[in-house]
C-alpha cells in the first residue's frame, strides 16, 4: 500500500508524534511507502511531497510543529481539490490519504471522501473542541504552558499589586481557558460560552483588595465576550479562510478593568507561544494511538471515518460526525470552576 500524509491547520505539539506512528507502523509492520505532502493540501494540489521512511522521523517524536509543514487553504482552492482529486490520487499512486488537522482540514477530508477518494483522518486541535472525540492532542501541552504562565504572573502581579489579565487561545471553545484557569487558581475565568460582566469582575477585584489580597489574575479565552451593553467591545471581520477576527479580548477587558478600579491592569496575550514546543507525554502517547490506528484503519479500508479517543479507547467515527458542531464547554463544568472562585 502507498500512503499519503499530510498536515493542515495551525499547527500543534504532537503532528510529528503522529507522522513518525504512520511511517512505524505502516512501513516496519507492513511494508508500505508513506510519502508527505509538503504544507497540508497546497501540497497536494501542487504536487510537492517527499519520501517518509524510518530514517526521516527519526528523533521527531519530542519536537513541536510538523516537519511537513502546513497551511490553511481557501475555499476555492479546497473546491479545486475536490474536483481533480481522482486525478491526483492516481497521479501520486496513492491507496489512502491520511489528513491531520482540526475541523477545517476535517472537513476538507470529509469533502475528498465523500468524492470517493480513500481517507482517514486524526483529529488535531489545541482548542479540544471537536466533538467526537473525548481529547485531542496538543489540548494537554497547551493547557500546561497557560497554567505555567499564570503560575508565573502571580508572582509579579502581587509584587506590584496588579491585575493580570491573561488571554490564551479558544476561539469558539474555552477548554483552555476553563482548565488552565483552574489548574492555576485564576480569580476569574472569561469563556467563549457564556457572556461576562465586567462589572463582577470588578467587584471580585475589590473585594479581593478589601481583604487584603492586592492582586488578581483573570484568565480569558480570546473569543470571551462581554454581556451587551456592559462594555464597549467589537466584533471582528471573516477572514479569506471564513474564520472571525478577533479583536483582543485581553487589552479591552484590562485597559476597561483599570479605568474602572484605578488599579493598575496588565494583557498578557500567550498567542502562538501555546502552540509551540515539546509535546508532554500525554500528547506523544495520545498522538501515537492516533497514527497508528488511522494505518490500520486504512489496511482495514475504513474509509471515510477519522480516529477518535472514547474513554481510554481508540475508536473510528465517521468524518460527518467530527464536523457536525464544536465541542462546547457545558454548564455543568463552568459551575465546577466558580465554585473554587
Amino acid at each position: 500500500m502507498r500512503i499519503g500524509v499530510l498536515t493542515a491547520g495551525g499547527d500543534c505539539p504532537g503532528l510529528n508524534a503522529v507522522i513518525r506512528s504512520v511511517v512505524h507502523r505502516a512501513v516496519a509492520h507492513y511494508g508500505d511507502e508513506v510519502i508527505g505532502f509538503e504544507d497540508g493540501y497546497a501540497g497536494l494540489l501542487d504536487g510537492r511531497y517527499r519520501t517518509l521512511d524510518l530514517d526521516a522521523v527519526s528523533g521527531i517524536l519530542a519536537r513541536g510543529g510538523t516537519i511537513l509543514g502546513s497551511s490553511r487553504l481557501q475555499r476555492d482552492r479546497l473546491r479545486e481539490a475536490c474536483e481533480g482529486a481522482e486525478d491526483e490520487m492516481r497521479e501520486f499512486g496513492i491507496d489512502a490519504l491520511i489528513p491531520i488537522g482540526g475541523e477545517g482540514t476535517l472537513t476538507a477530508a470529509r469533502m475528498l471522501s465523500d468524492v470517493g477518494l480513500p481517507v482517514v483522518g486524526v483529529p488535531k486541535t489545541i482548542d479540544n473542541d471537536i466533538s467526537s472525540t473525548d481529547r485531542t492532542f496538543g489540548f494537554d501541552t497547551a493547557v500546561g504552558v497557560a497554567t505555567e504562565a499564570m503560575d508565573r504572573l502571580k508572582t509579579t502581579a502581587e509584587s506590584h499589586q496588579r491585575v493580570m489579565v491573561v488571554e490564551v487561545m479558544g476561539r469558539h471553545a474555552g477548554w483552555i481557558a476553563l482548565e488552565s484557569g483552574m489548574a492555576a487558581g485564576a480569580h476569574g475565568i472569561c469563556l467563549p460560552e457564556r457572556a461576562f460582566d465586567p462589572g463582577d469582575l470588578v467587584k471580585m477585584v475589590e473585594e479581593r483588595f478589601a481583604r487584603g489580597k492586592k492582586f488578581a489574575v483573570l484568565c480569558v479565552a480570546e473569543g470571551a465576550h462581554p454581556a451587551e451593553g456592559t462594555m464597549d467591545y467589537g466584533h471582528g471581520e471573516i477572514d479569506q479562510f471564513g474564520h472571525e477576527r478577533f479583536q483582543g479580548i485581553g487589552t479591552a477587558l484590562a485597559y476597561e478593568l483599570e479605568r474602572r478600579l484605578g488599579k493598575e491592569a496588565k494583557p498578557v496575550i500567550l498567542g502562538h507561544v501555546q502552540r509551540g514546543g515539546t509535546p508532554t507525554a500525554y500528547d506523544r502517547v495520545l498522538a501515537t494511538r492516533f497514527g497508528w490506528h488511522a494505518v490500520e484503519a486504512a489496511h482495514r479500508g475504513e474509509f471515510g471515518r477519522m480516529t477518535a479517543l472514547r474513554g481510554t479507547e481508540i475508536e473510528m467515527v465517521p468524518l460527518a460526525e467530527a464536523v457536525t458542531e464544536l465541542k462546547t464547554v457545558p454548564k455543568d463544568r463552568m459551575d465546577e470552576a466558580e465554585s473554587v472562585f
